[in-house]
């Protein structure tokens, strides 16, 4: 045995690179193949199986009966073999025949053999064959020869694709399993019905040339890579949106940690070494890394795997050159977005009128890029764990968010069933369509305020094309959550007029921004410096804007410079007591006397109107309807209050109804206590945007539903199907007798009413 495994892998590519070039046909190379790997190793056995048709077939043997050469198949998974393909795994065994996958297969002969050790030939993250070699004697190969034995598998993989001895299907790298339908389920983050290619956030480098002409080229390659890498981390540390304490600094300093490790750079100078490229040496230390991360149980070291994982990603865009995101180069045509996650800015770098859908490995439901994908209508699933190793560029891709499930590389049944729903979605939307310049009035001459949700420049729109009456919410946080810094005062108000004029007259509800809490931003640090243990109910909206005075103090005279001689509507989020919003007013009012004695020209007409969320201040909400212009339901935080049930949790996202009789009920009395006063009440939220929930909403006398754009249509037509008459009368009855089941009484009734909900 050769002393290191990089004089061993070097022999073994110099003869190889003259195996494969030589002019003769598939199998005289992989035979010669074999004998070049067995006579370096000393291995007395020296096989290689690959993929075709779905089975694992033995191509070549040096030390088994030639008579099983494409005779003896195995499937992915069987024997010890097809475990070594179906994990991308090393086995490494001193007595083969004791793994409990053994499998004996008497035409190879090779039941004299008793050790045992194989690697995966990989391609693109994908098994396409296996590279086993035996002995007669029981014994563990050592730890060089298996590194040698990996890095000529992942040479061998390329040689391979190159000579065309793998089908065609396998050329990419992929088994007919991972070619083949698959169904994943992950988390609903943004629902919808979406269709396209698959395009990575993040596309992968595609090694072209894995064997180095010259080694001390590829090293100086990747010094400069690690360099610029080091460099571009440092930076990020320093950079404004990355703040001064949090957690976002102990991720940098792992990374820096990693980037910095010396064990790293080691390893893969050794690929170099060998004689591989410094691409390949990169992927060769990677495919290292992912064969650990796969055998780790514990999840806090599996991420910080992942966090090397990531890094090399990096080093191998940057050697290569090719450092930019999907984005950067542009969409061709109907996609569906991959990445690991992505930040709310990265997502609007894309093409809206290409990208179709976002499938992500993490995700959250209250992340800033779920938040912004929400509001432009981009369906996204999330929480599907190594996408990366199913997926391929350019893959098929069926997102349903409605129900969580994503479809690769669909059967055309299920491409047909599902561009059937989609074409049933189209209808729908057409009709609606019809209704856009249609009044939202019921059957009994009821006008319904059917305003939608925006927090984006181009959502606006939208008024015209859903015929919306207004912009019941208008979230000016989005400026914020993908700005690296404060935005300034001069670029706000700048918004705020574009919005203004976009809208064309009709009405427009600023939201003081809502920040901090669970949507927190690295330039604005919690006052205590500590991390809410409950972020909902932490630090947050009108509560942070009251305490960094120059924030709120800048949006109010943005708010009043952009809106200069039209109407301004403004609501404060988040008010449990009175004195809050008192203080934000008094905020706003200086600076109208401000602008007032500079001569600047101010807003028409000023209204004011709070957000009732915190269940609070529905106690002393009397106390504060001689001062205010409206009031919005904010039934997503209302809700997660009243139940003490994070909205964010997928274990108790159906421990609560929006229909139970403790939401309808709170509603009901703050519809009563407003009724008296010439105060507007509505709701924004997800709750009247839902065809059943909206019934519940009229039927105890809200007027004004604040709801997305997609949901504008559904819910004009649902408006056109009601008595209200009748149906306060029902929902009065519940109210004060609830039935078991409020949904299952409310939907029997909706169908004996010739309503529909669904």
């Amino acid at each position: 045995m050769p002393l290191s495994a990089a004089s061993a892998a070097r022999t073994i590519l110099t003869r190889l690179h003259e195996v494969m070039a030589a002019r003769t046909h598939a199998q005289a190379k992989l035979n010669n193949v074999v004998e070049v790997i067995g006579e370096t190793l000393d291995s007395e056995v020296c096989s290689i199986y690959l993929l075709r048709e779905g089975m694992l077939e033995l191509f070549a043997t040096r030390g088994l009966n030639q008579a099983a050469v494409h005779v003896t198949r195995l499937g992915v998974g069987e024997g010890l073999t097809g475990t070594i393909a179906k994990n991308i795994e090393t086995l490494n065994l001193e007595e083969a025949a004791i793994h409990p996958e053994f499998q004996y297969r008497s035409e190879t002969g090779e039941e004299r053999f008793h050790s045992f050790a194989g690697v995966p030939i990989v391609r693109r993250e994908r098994a396409i064959g296996v590279l086993a070699v035996q002995h007669v004697e029981p014994r563990l190969y050592e730890e060089v020869e298996i590194e040698a034995l990996q890095t000529v598998a992942m040479v061998l993989a390329e040689l391979i694709n190159n000579a065309g001895l793998v089908d065609g299907e396998q050329l990419d790298g992929a088994s007919s399993a991972q070619t083949g339908q698959a169904q994943i389920n992950g988390l609903m983050l943004v629902k919808g019905l979406s269709r396209g290619k698959a395009v990575f956030h993040q596309p992968r480098v595609h090694i072209e040339q894995t064997v180095a002409e010259d080694i001390e080229a590829e090293r100086e390659r990747v010094y400069q890579a690690f360099d610029r890498m080091r460099d571009q981390i440092e930076q990020m540390s320093t950079q404004a949106e990355f703040g001064v304490d949090g957690e976002h600094e102990q991720v940098l300093e792992t990374y820096k940690m990693f980037a910095y490790d010396e064990g790293w750079s080691r390893r893969i100078n050794e690929a170099i070494d060998s004689g591989l490229t410094a691409e390949a040496a990169i992927e060769r230390v990677q495919q290292r890394t992912r064969m650990r991360m796969r055998q780790i149980q514990d999840p806090l070291l599996a991420d910080r795997m992942h966090d090397l994982e990531d890094l090399s990603n990096r080093l191998l865009r940057i050697v290569s050159g090719k450092v930019g995101t999907a984005a950067t180069s542009g969409l061709t045509g109907d996609s569906i977005l991959i990445a690991k996650n992505l930040g709310p800015a990265e997502l609007l770098e894309y093409d809206k009128r290409r990208l179709r859908g976002v499938v992500l490995e993490e995700g959250s439901l209250t992340a800033h890029v779920v938040i912004v994908a929400r509001a432009m209508g981009i369906p996204v699933v999330g929480r599907l764990r190594n996408l990366r190793g199913l997926v391929r560029e350019g893959d098929e891709i069926l997102v349903d968010g409605d129900t969580g499930q994503v479809t690769l590389r669909p059967t055309q049944a299920v491409s047909d069933a599902f561009e059937e729903r989609l074409a049933r979605s189209r209808e729908r939307r057409a009709g609606y369509a019809k209704l856009r310049d249609v009044e939202p009035r019921t059957k009994d001459g009821v006008r319904i305020e059917v305003m939608m949700n925006a927090g984006l420049r181009d959502d606006v729109a939208m008024l015209g094309m859903t015929g919306a009456d207004g912009i019941g919410l208008y979230r000016t946080e989005f400026q914020f959550l993908v700005s690296a810094a404060l935005p300034a005062r001069e670029r706000q108000a700048r918004l705020y007029r574009e919005v203004l004029e976009a809208a064309k007259g009709k009405k427009v509800i600023f939201r003081t921004v809502d920040i901090g809490g669970d949507k927190s931003l690295p330039y604005l640090v919690n006052k205590t410096g500590e991390e809410d243990e409950n972020p909902a109910m932490g630090w947050r909206a009108l509560r942070l804007s009251l305490e960094r005075e120059g924030l709120l103090k800048a949006q109010a005279r943005a708010l009043l410079e952009g809106a200069a001689g039209r109407e301004l509507n403004v609501m404060f989020p988040m008010v449990s007591e009175p004195w809050e919003f008192d203080e934000a007013r008094k905020v706003f009012e200086h600076q109208v006397a401000y602008l007032r004695m500079r001569k600047h020209q101010l807003p028409s007409k000023i209204n004011y109107g709070v957000m009732l969320e915190v269940p609070s201040l529905a106690e002393v909400l009397d106390l504060l309807l001689d001062r205010i212009a409206f009031v919005s339901i904010g039934t997503n935080d209302l809700t997660q209050f009243l139940f003490a049930a994070d909205r964010s949790n997928p274990a108790l996202a159906e421990r609560y109804d929006w229909l139970s009789p403790a939401i309808l009920r709170f509603l009901a009395r703050v519809v009563k206590t407003c009724a008296p006063w010439p105060v507007d009440v509505g709701v924004c939220g997800e709750m009247g945007g839902r065809r059943l929930e909206a019934l519940a909403l009229i039927g105890i006398g809200l007027r004004r539903l604040s709801i997305t754009p997609a949901a504008v249509g559904p819910l004009k037509e649902l408006i056109s199907t009601i008595d209200t008459r009748a149906l306060s009368v029902r929902m009065d009855e519940w109210l004060a007798h609830p039935p078991p089941d409020m949904r299952a009484a409310l939907r029997d009734w909706a169908q004996e009413q010739g309503v529909e909900f669904e």
